[in-house]
């Protein structure tokens, strides 16, 4: 569980959080195996011993102080006494995870029954888009069998279609039987047959140990709906033109009903893959992507503004149908074309599944990113928990969970991998603060208890070790990790315990909130102004404005934070995120899908990567096997003064190897397998959540336009995107002017 903080020094009271200018809140990544520092939890058992606060119900941490019957609370002060067992337990700290470490993690008593081992089978299944090109049915075909790969032995499979028909396939006998069911066109229809009836749930969930072959046999026979069997089955079909036909919302309900009925029984969670080929454009829960077309500038509308919302809640009401019914659904989106995935993202999000935008089937990476989803370890059934100490409280939440409906500050996530990141601002409950003495410090607990699929363990017979059989086992797990901070004493102190990448984090958050219910415009205000008010503060705090010294007032003004380091990437950071898409206008060509698929990826993305999404990492090499330099400013003139030949850019979905015009030609092109620029790349595209997009460009050869594009601190940060020499250093000067005005 790796946990951030804005401030490594929290502010003192509400006059000093206001006067710094900066976000107070934390990151955190509970299902991460360390912490941020590396270190992991200590693991231990009978967590449903441990002690509990009986006025707050925080749990008894190393920072509590113990006495022979009692203990007092780190977070509010209360004095609770001590059962017999817990005093006999304490008596041997060695013994206990608890009194060794702030971070542990300690097994729960489980339910050890049959029912219990067959839950723990996973289940999986496969939804896959008809009406679609036989390339992008040739991908997910490719994409499915990477699958079957990383799918652990005992998981049961099952294979579902869509278009106008919803198929189910029965891989179990010698040879792949499909069972259709048409889907009604109108908007308000429901299947008028239970998928249950149509085909019983275990004959379409497969054993995927045994019936591997059988699964890519079915696969093979996945063909594109015909054009005329979709325009006669829409009845819209106009000399051959095609609309309507991909019935996805009833699909989803349906499958997700049907997996539902078995939930607690069969299974303990289901993945549901969706992968779509453009919008959903028939039968309930169709798009009208129409929308994408309109002149919105000549009705005086804010296009990103109204393209941002959903047009229908039917996904949002389903999203809750598939959390009922134990079910996370991921979706691919393999489309140009505009899929309206501000309506659809509410599936992936709020069921802890992923949302994944795929603009063309030549070179996508859902192959790889299908392996490591499902290579990867992940916790589901999660329940997340902050608690504070008396003086301050978690304000918003944020991240891709659903918040509890009865209780305050718990989160309910249906699945989470060692990625997933959630966020909390704070604000203080009076006007206080903390308190001067070292004895009572701001502290901060965070409770996640989750569920494991424990891998099949090979059970050989004391006869013969060849009789060997595969099971799951489930196991119900709670990690706690309790952090205390010490409070500023000063300004000084506060700005220099500040961490760029999570105060970064936390307004990325902020701003997607804003563009979503005020439009794109009102979030780059809201930065610009954040940023304006953070280099007044600064500038105020450290008394670098003086008046009637006969120099000009905007000379003094200090816009590159040059007294703090720990303030300096700042400026660079929100000029990076003005130019990123994800706030860049929709007239200067960002398509509304590529926007909301930015949404979902930075809100779930953990700090550090989140600060190479935003302002890539470039770097230098004199030779393939020789570092130059760590890190350049993207610009132009860092490129020409570095004069080295090698350049390497880490954009987090794309990694970009650029060799310049002037760089010896008997440098070997592309970098071979074996040297240092390589290793370096296959390091991070192991440690990525998402496969990131490798690029060789030879400069003056190749088109180099993509690299480029990159070097933003020479591009005009309203969105031209000419190249110019104003760019970084023209921002600065109108913050300055900004600076001015407000201070005055």
């Amino acid at each position: 569980m790796a946990v951030r903080a804005t401030v490594l020094h929290f502010p003192i009271d509400p006059d000093a959080q206001e006067g710094s200018g900066l976000p107070w809140g934390v990151t955190v990544t509970p299902f991460a195996a360390k912490d941020e520092n590396g270190q992991a939890p200590v693991y231990g058992s009978d967590g449903h011993l441990l002690p509990r606060c009986e006025n707050c119900w925080a749990y008894f941490n190393t920072y509590c102080e113990l006495e022979q019957w009692s203990w007092s609370c780190s977070l509010c002060g209360t004095l609770n006494g001590l059962s017999s067992k817990a005093i006999t337990r304490y008596s041997h700290p060695q013994s206990c995870a608890e009194m060794m470490s702030s971070f542990i993690d300690l097994e729960l008593p489980e339910e050890s029954s049959e029912d219990a081992v067959m839950q723990a089978r996973p289940v999986y299944v496969a939804a896959v888009d008809l009406s679609a090109s036989e390339e992008f049915l040739d991908l997910i075909k490719s994409a499915l069998l990477a699958a079957l790969e990383a799918l652990a032995p005992g998981s049961l499979f099952g294979l579902a279609t869509f278009s106008h028909k919803l198929g189910l396939y029965d891989v179990q006998g010698p040879i792949p039987v499909v069972k259709n069911v048409f889907i009604p066109p109108d908007t308000e229809g429901t299947l008028a047959i239970e998928l249950e009836d149509v085909m019983p749930l275990l004959q379409f969930l497969a054993p995927v140990e045994t019936c591997k072959e059988r699964i890519a046999s079915a696969l093979e026979t996945l063909r594109p709906t015909t054009s005329w069997e979709r325009t006669t089955a829409a009845g819209q079909g106009l000399d051959g033109v095609l609309i309507g036909g991909r019935g996805f919302g009833v699909a989803m309900e349906a499958l997700f009903n049907y997996l539902g009925s078995e939930y607690g029984n069969t299974f303990a969670l289901a993945r549901v893959f969706a992968f779509l080929s453009g919008p959903p454009d028939y039968g309930a829960g169709q798009l009208d992507t129409r929308r994408y077309g309109e002149q919105y500038a000549s009705k005086g509308e804010d296009a990103d503004r109204a393209l941002l919302p959903e047009q229908t809640p039917f996904y949002k009401d389903l999203a809750a149908v598939a959390v009922q019914a134990g079910v996370c659904v991921d979706i691919f989106a393999v489309t140009n074309e505009y899929t309206d995935l501000a309506s659809l993202k509410f599936l992936s999000i709020e069921s802890g599944g992923s949302l994944l935008l795929y603009t063309s089937t030549e070179d996508s990476t859902l192959p790889q990113d299908m392996f490591r989803m499902l290579s990867r370890p992940y916790a589901f059934g999660c329940i997340l928990r902050l608690r504070t100490s008396t003086e301050f409280k978690p304000g918003h939440s944020y991240g891709h969970f659903f918040p509890d409906p009865q209780y305050e500050n718990v989160q309910h996530i249906i699945c989470c991998d060692s990625y997933a990141t959630y966020a909390y601002d704070f604000e203080f409950e009076n006007n206080v603060g903390f308190s001067r003495h070292a004895s009572e410090v701001p502290t901060l607990q965070i409770a996640f208890q989750y569920t494991v699929v424990v891998p099949p363990e090979e059970l050989s017979s004391s006869g013969t070790a060849s009789t060997s059989r595969t099971k799951h086992s489930l196991k119900r797990r709670l990690r706690i990790r309790t952090l205390q901070f010490n409070a500023a004493q000063n300004m000084d102190e506060l700005y220099d315990g500040v961490d760029s990448e999570v105060v970064l984090s936390l307004l990325v958050h902020k701003v997607i909130l804003a563009s979503l219910k005020e439009g794109v415009r009102e979030g780059r205000m809201l930065l610009q102004d954040w940023l304006v008010l953070l280099t007044a503060q600064y500038n105020d705090a450290y008394k670098l404005v003086q008046y009637g010294t006969g120099s000009s007032v905007s000379s003094q003004i200090d816009v590159s934070f040059s007294q703090c380091p720990q303030l300096q990437p700042l400026p660079r950071l929100i000029f990076a995120l003005l130019r990123n898409p994800l706030l860049r206008f929709h007239e200067e060509g960002v398509h509304p899908d590529y926007r909301i698929y930015l949404q979902c990826l930075f809100s779930a993305l953990e700090p550090s990567s989140l600060h190479r999404a935003v302002y890539p990492v470039l770097s230098s090499y004199t030779t393939p096997d020789k570092q130059a330099y760590p890190r350049h400013s993207l610009s132009r003139a860092a490129l020409i003064t570095s004069g080295s030949p090698i350049f390497f850019l880490d954009a987090f979905t794309t990694l970009i190897v650029f060799y310049s015009s002037t760089a010896d030609p008997s440098l070997p092109f592309p970098p071979p397998h074996d040297c240092l620029l390589r290793n370096t790349i296959n390091k991070l595209k192991q440690e990525r959540c998402i496969t990131p997009k490798l690029i060789f460009i030879r400069g003056g050869q190749d088109d180099a336009s993509i690299f480029e594009n990159f070097l933003i601190e020479e591009q005009d940060v309203d969105g031209s995107g000419l190249a110019s020499v104003m760019g970084f250093v023209s921002f600065l000067e109108g913050i300055t002017r900004d600076v001015l005005e407000y201070m005055k």
